[in-house]
């Protein structure tokens, strides 16, 4: 299976980089998900929980809002928490 590259970063610190099969975001307009390949994209995030899966552990965070950048297999997500 095709994984993504993923970053958190808060203000404070970085929360998470590593691969993950697939991530789960509170986008402003509702939840999205993001698996290997997906088209190139801009979102911004709204209060609420972000999932993702590293290997076969399901990780959660919850998030007070943030943006989120998808573009070559890549996700890099800047959060307030």
């Amino acid at each position: 299976m095709k994984e993504l590259h993923l970053v958190i970063v808060s203000p404070e610190r970085l929360v998470y980089e590593g691969k993950v099969s697939l991530a789960t975001f509170p986008g402003g307009a509702g939840k999205f998900q993001v698996m290997a390949d997906h088209a190139p994209l801009i979102s911004t995030l709204a209060a609420g929980e972000v999932k993702y899966v590293a290997g076969k552990e399901t990780h959660s965070l919850q998030i007070k809002g943030g943006f989120v950048e998808v573009k070559n297999n890549q996700i890099s997500v800047c959060a307030e928490l």
